[in-house]
């Protein structure tokens, strides 16, 4: 079971002593991994917020559960950066090779439409390159979209009902590797990711979009191969 303790958050861009930082043990799996060769692994994270708020005001973690919400007007996570507002959890697990793997439950209330709520970010990465490896993104269509990017459905009907997501990532030092995305175990998505980097995962909200986003995360279990 998770167990947040008091510690400092550690953003994309700054160090800053604003947020906890929040420690799991391994999770239990939610099923068997798609190959035996996977074992989970303890991970740590921090919590993204805007910089002006209190974490309790857009966080909370109950009875096993993770809810993150923010609103389209609020603060970005450090004062001044031109990025959108977020309340995420941040893997402090950092990798450039290897593979790696995110797999939870989701809960996204209807209505929610714009934030990104998993991704992988390349921390550091080759000037010019993409930022992220993979964004799963909510529209409010066909009763709630999940999406890479905006544009590549992976599932429709999601909102308000509990669902699986899986996301593997097979990292190549110096090279391109390979990202895939499970929907409730079957494979959905297979794409390359955006070449060298040390990158993370993250879950939570991170909105594009207008109004009040939430997503709500348990079941939560960090991979490696």
């Amino acid at each position: 079971m998770e167990t947040p303790a008091l510690h400092t958050r550690r953003s994309v861009l700054a160090l800053a002593l604003t947020a906890p930082l929040l420690v799991a043990p391994a999770a239990h799996a939610l099923a068997q991994p798609p190959s035996a060769q996977w074992t989970s692994a303890p991970y740590t994270y921090t919590v993204q917020k805007p910089h002006n708020l209190a974490l309790s005001s857009r966080y909370k973690f109950e009875g096993g559960v993770h809810t993150m919400w923010v609103y389209d007007y609020d603060e970005p996570h450090t004062a001044g950066s031109p990025t959108d507002p977020r309340t995420e959890m941040r893997f402090n697990q950092e990798y450039s090779s290897g593979q790696r793997a995110w797999e939870g439950e989701i809960y996204v209330p209807s209505g929610v439409s714009g934030p990104t709520v998993v991704q992988i970010l390349r921390g550091s990465r080759p000037d010019g390159t993409r930022a992220t490896d993979v964004m799963l993104n909510v529209a409010n269509v066909d009763g709630g979209s999940l999406r890479k990017d905006s544009n590549q459905v992976i599932a429709t009907g999601i909102y308000n009902k509990w669902f699986k997501i899986r996301v593997e990532h097979t990292a190549v030092a110096g090279g391109k590797g390979t990202v895939k995305v499970y929907y409730n175990g079957a494979l959905k998505l297979t794409h390359p990711d955006e070449g060298p980097a040390t990158r993370y995962f993250k879950n939570g909200v991170y909105h594009h979009g207008s109004g009040r986003a939430e997503a709500r995360f348990r079941n939560i279990t960090y991979w490696r191969q």
